[in-house]
C-alpha cells in the first residue's frame, strides 16, 4: 500500500469515493462499520501496520453510523477508501459494494471490532500461496480477556448438531463431544486443520473463489452470511482452513446492532433462513420441520431473558 499512489474518482450508489489507480494487488482488506469509531480506529491502525510491504488496499463501508466513523476515517486514515452509504442495508451488502470494487489476488473481510498483529496478513497470504486447494482461512481469535473463542474453528450445521444447538443441548452438555461436535472439540486449539466455517469476523479469501461462489447472499442482513459462503465454498471443490499461527482479538458484539432485541431477531432469522435454503439444496429435508420451530423456541427464550434480564437491573 502506497499513500502517493494516484487516485481516480469512482461512483458507488450516492457516494462519491476515491480508489487507487493499478491494475492489480495482492491483498484487499474490507471492514464493515457501524458506531463504532473508537473500535475502527483501534482496528485500522493494526491494519495499516499489518500492511506494511503488501501490496494492499484498505475499504471502510460506512453503513449510516450516527457517530464520527466517517470524519475520523477521512481525517486520519485518508489513504484508506471509505464508501458512506446512507440506508444501512445489512452486511452482506456493504461487504458485497467493495468486493465487486476490489482488485486483490485475495480479499479480507475483517470486523471492525478487531486487533490484528503485525505479521498477521503476511502470514495468511504465504499459507494461502502455499495451499492452491485452500478458498478460506480462518484464524484463532480470542477475546479481549484473552480466552479463545470457539468460533474460530466450527462444522457446518448437520441435522444432529443443529438440533442440540436449537434445543439446548449442547449449553447443557458442554463436555460431551456429542452435542458439541459443532465446535470441532477434536481439533486442538493450536492445530492447523481443514475447518468447514470461516468467521467472517475474520474471512481471508482467494478471488478467484468467489469468481466459483458468487458473493455474500445478500438475504442475510447480518449473522450467517459467513456459514452460507463457508458452504458454498466447500461445495465448489475448495478447503477452509483454520490457521492458529495467525491470532487476533476480537472484541465480540461491539459492531453489532445496539437494540438487543434486534440482534436477536437478526440472529434467529439468519438461522431459519440458512436452514430454508440448505433444505431447498437437499439438505434438512426433513429435519427442517423439526429444527425451524427449535429455532423459534430459542428465539423466545432469548428475547424472555432479555426481557428479564432488563427490567430487573432497573
Amino acid at each position: 500500500m502506497s499513500l502517493n499512489t494516484p487516485m481516480r474518482l469512482h461512483s458507488v450508489g450516492q457516494s462519491i469515493i476515491e480508489i487507487p489507480i493499478s491494475n492489480d494487488m495482492e491483498l484487499t482488506v474490507i471492514i464493515i462499520s457501524y458506531n463504532v469509531s473508537e473500535y475502527l480506529r483501534k482496528c485500522l491502525t493494526t491494519v495499516n501496520k499489518a500492511c506494511r510491504g503488501i501490496d494492499c488496499e484498505i475499504y471502510v463501508v460506512d453503513n449510516n453510523s450516527d457517530d464520527n466513523s466517517c470524519s475520523m476515517v477521512s481525517e486520519e486514515f485518508p489513504h484508506i477508501c471509505l464508501i458512506k452509504n446512507k440506508i444501512n442495508k445489512g452486511y452482506s451488502f456493504a461487504n458485497n459494494q467493495a468486493i465487486r470494487l476490489a482488485r486483490g489476488k485475495y480479499i479480507l473481510l475483517l470486523n471492525p471490532d478487531t486487533l490484528i498483529e503485525e505479521d498477521a496478513l503476511t502470514r495468511c497470504i504465504g499459507f494461502m500461496d502455499l495451499h492452491s486447494d485452500a478458498g478460506a482461512l480462518g484464524v484463532k481469535m480470542v477475546n479481549g480477556e484473552g480466552e479463545f473463542l470457539p468460533e474460530s474453528k466450527r462444522a457446518l450445521p448437520s441435522s444432529a448438531s443443529a438440533f442440540f444447538k436449537s434445543f439446548g443441548l449442547s449449553w447443557l452438555f458442554p463436555g460431551l463431544k456429542v452435542f458439541n461436535r459443532y465446535y470441532m472439540s477434536e481439533v486442538g486449539l493450536d492445530e492447523i486443520s481443514e475447518n468447514e466455517i470461516i468467521s467472517g469476523a475474520f474471512m481471508f479469501i482467494r478471488r478467484e473463489t468467489l469468481n466459483s461462489t458468487g458473493l455474500l447472499d445478500e438475504d442475510y442482513f447480518i449473522y450467517g452470511e459467513d456459514v452460507d459462503l463457508s458452504y458454498r465454498i466447500l461445495e465448489a471443490g475448495y478447503k477452509n482452513y483454520y490457521f492458529p499461527e495467525v491470532k487476533i482479538t476480537h472484541y465480540k458484539g461491539r459492531s453489532t446492532p445496539r437494540n438487543k432485541y434486534d440482534d436477536i431477531f437478526n440472529f434467529y432469522k439468519a438461522m431459519r433462513i440458512y436452514i430454508k435454503k440448505r433444505r431447498a439444496g437437499g439438505k434438512f429435508r426433513y429435519s427442517s420441520y423439526f429444527l425451524i420451530p427449535g429455532v423459534y423456541f430459542r428465539e423466545v427464550l432469548a428475547l424472555l431473558f432479555r426481557f428479564f434480564q432488563k427490567t430487573f437491573r432497573k
